[in-house]
């Protein structure tokens, strides 16, 4: 290969990583409209990159397919945040990864502490309310969740905590895929009406 070829080769690649990086922008602009299409492409291009960042702070796999699950439901529920003005959607939804894994490591961290120092009185303020406002998330999930109708619940599940792709989820339930998404469309938006997300 010429130097010439290996330049017009770089110059491919940049611009594949900016038009794919302008798809990103797009889906998630729509995902703030509350599209679940939309939401099903960026999953669908972003779980694989969302782990793997997790993956690398935790460690564990379940822990970081369990944090995964919660990033992408926090991009579905948080997208109007979103400012393409300050920069690309894939550094946004990594940048919530990241911060999530490190959220984990340290309530981990804490909750190995307090149970090592039991018999202490005081415990720290802030390691308690982390701890809280964790349990308090993941309660209010699932108190949404049990909300939802048995067929929005299971495919929800199945879609959001089992990582299927929704046409996995058609052929698992035995339901066409037009009919998956709109149960989980629907379901989706009860969660966002029941989480309290504008």
């Amino acid at each position: 290969m010429n130097p010439s070829d290996s330049d017009a080769s770089k110059l491919e690649s940049a611009d594949t990583d900016r038009r794919g990086g302008q798809e990103l922008d797009y889906l998630l602009v729509h995902v703030a409209r509350g599209d679940t299409d939309a939401f099903e492409g960026l999953y669908d291009r972003l779980v694989g990159p969302v782990y793997g960042v997790i993956r690398r702070v935790l460690r564990d796999p379940s822990q970081s397919e369990e944090v995964t699950q919660e990033v992408l439901l926090e991009v579905w529920r948080t997208a109007a945040r979103y400012d393409p003005a300050v920069g690309g959607a894939a550094t946004w939804v990594m940048t919530i990864a990241h911060r999530r894994a490190i959220d984990r490591i340290r309530s981990t961290t804490a909750a190995a502490g307090r149970e090592q120092r039991s018999a202490e009185v005081h415990t720290p303020h802030d390691e308690v309310a982390e701890a809280v406002e964790a349990s308090l998330d993941r309660e209010r999930v699932r108190r949404c969740l049990e909300g939802l109708t048995e067929v929005q619940r299971e495919s929800i599940t199945l879609a959001y905590y089992g990582g299927y792709t929704y046409r996995q989820v058609s052929d698992l339930l035995k339901v066409t895929l037009g009919a998956i998404k709109t149960r989980i469309r629907d379901g989706l938006i009860r969660m966002r009406d029941c989480l309290g997300v504008s």
